[in-house]
């Protein structure tokens, strides 16, 4: 875009003497980011040299070499005769955004807006403060908050780069330089440490365009996040770690409005992390190299598609169906079993376990123990976890993937071996009665938890729920509104 700096923009811009506002320091910083024009108007120069401060004067009109000016051209055609100096230099500057030399004018000349508004141009005219949050929307995405993970830039990190962690990344190709070379661009990644802040896991990610993903040229239309380098050490697996990164890929990707997210990786040495990807909806597109390469769709709105609904989570994560066909639950759990199974809830009581067990609940693919007596869960239904007792509120949501009803420990705990956090003993405990199992994929958190007398007041349920509790599509689409 190209931005027209009125002058009471451009001056503090360029007197070393004057404090930037927090606003126009970042807009300036996002405009770089953008690539975007910042342009100033032969009619500045004017107002520029009426500053009686010759000092100021002469340091605004120097630097003001640094963006680009506007081509001299016609007057503005309803400028009558007699106005102030002031006045022609603010219906000039005006003028340019009624001819289009410009996408948008940035001012905190209140005259000015209010010209600009009496000639129908107020939606290109724009205070710093508004200007800042369209670059913001355009240009930053918000960093995905998990527990465990950070999202930091590679230099952070470059003092560990001769540790053994790196060895196998080596092997096949220069990796430091091409680490150092990315470290310099600014590429960033997401981390997970052991203990002493050394690096057991990452996935360094960059969101490209039209990018072309493998040997027979096959081109992904528009943004795509790629994977670039994914690895999780051996001292940690087991712990979800490679769920947790595709968990802070899937929510950048939606929050960068990427369609696609791809990857290239080694079926000989990289086979777990090809398993992984194709529980989650990756698919093989050819090879790249001696790796092959995997693509994942991500649209940004909900698909048309009526795959089977489990499929269609596995395939489209994060969206779910929820049309008329698919059953909606309301899922009450207790406090103590909420931070087990969401300790990244932020409202979970403060609570958190320690050691191996700290991580499963992080992860995306997770399981729910209880001795409901209702049978009407299936595979593909909605769920809606409800807080009991201390939130009283729906938290969050689910989509159930397989059900189980049994007493038998040993095939409790194969049922849910790959996603429980319910110790051994807990699965005993529970297993003296017959204890139903619901392995779900976790969807989301809602911003605002849905309070119990919230769902007495849109009747949406009459009384406590103290029972798995099915829910009707209105009463479902009023909790999702």
């Amino acid at each position: 875009m190209r931005f027209l700096l009125d002058t009471n923009i451009l001056i503090p811009l360029h007197d070393s003497l004057a404090v930037l506002t927090p606003n126009l320091a970042n807009f300036v910083r996002l405009a770089s980011i953008g690539h975007h024009q910042l342009l100033y108007h032969p009619a500045s120069v004017v107002d520029i040299q009426r500053d009686r401060n010759e000092e100021r004067r002469n340091r605004t009109l120097q630097r003001l070499k640094q963006y680009t000016r506007l081509p001299d051209a016609a007057s503005c055609p309803w400028t009558p005769a007699g106005v102030s100096v002031n006045d022609q230099c603010d219906n000039e500057i005006l003028y340019a955004i009624e001819r289009d030399a410009a996408h948008v004018l940035i001012t905190e000349d209140q005259r000015l807006l209010a010209k600009a508004r009496a000639r129908d141009l107020d939606d290109r005219v724009y205070t710093i403060q508004t200007a800042e949050d369209l670059l913001a929307r355009l240009h930053l995405t918000p960093a995905p908050k998990l527990l465990h993970i950070e999202d930091v830039e590679l230099n952070t990190f470059t003092d560990q780069l001769p540790g053994p962690f790196f060895d196998s990344l080596r092997a096949s190709y220069d990796f430091d330089a091409w680490f150092r070379e990315k470290a310099r661009e600014g590429r960033s990644a997401w981390v997970y440490r052991a203990k002493g802040g050394t690096v057991a896991a990452l996935c360094i990610y960059d969101v490209q365009k039209n990018e072309v993903i493998n040997d027979a040229g096959a081109r992904l239309r528009g943004k795509a996040l790629k994977l670039c380098t994914f690895k999780v050490d051996g001292q940690v697996r087991g712990r979800k770690i490679g769920e947790l990164l595709l968990k802070a890929a899937f929510l950048y990707a939606t929050s960068a409005r990427c369609e696609n997210i791809f990857i290239h990786a080694n079926p000989v040495v990289q086979q777990p992390l090809i398993d992984l990807l194709l529980d989650f909806g990756f698919v093989k597109q050819g090879t790249y190299g001696d790796d092959q390469a995997f693509v994942k769709e991500h649209p940004i709105n909900p698909p048309t598609s009526l795959a089977p609904p489990v499929e269609f989570l596995r395939r489209f994560f994060p969206h779910y169906r929820s049309d008329n066909a698919i059953q909606k639950f309301i899922v009450p759990i207790q406090p103590h079993f909420h931070d087990i199974i969401f300790p990244d809830y932020p409202g979970n009581g403060g609570t958190s376990r320690s050691g191996h067990l700290a991580h499963l609940g992080n992860a995306i693919k997770l399981a729910y123990l209880s001795h409901a007596p209702s049978n009407q869960v299936q595979p593909g239904d909605v769920v809606l976890f409800y807080r009991s007792r201390d939130t009283k509120a729906i938290t969050s949501l689910g989509v159930v993937e397989r059900v189980l009803a049994s007493r038998d420990v040993d095939e409790i705990v194969k049922a849910v071996r790959r996603r429980t956090v319910y110790s051994q003993e807990q699965i005993e405990e529970m297993a003296k009665r017959t204890t139903k199992v619901m392995l779900f994929r976790h969807i989301q958190h809602f911003d605002t938890p849905i309070s119990y007398q919230a769902l007495l007041d849109q009747r949406i349920v009459y009384g406590p729920i103290q029972s798995i509790t099915r829910i009707d599509d209105e009463s479902f689409s009023r909790i999702i509104r």
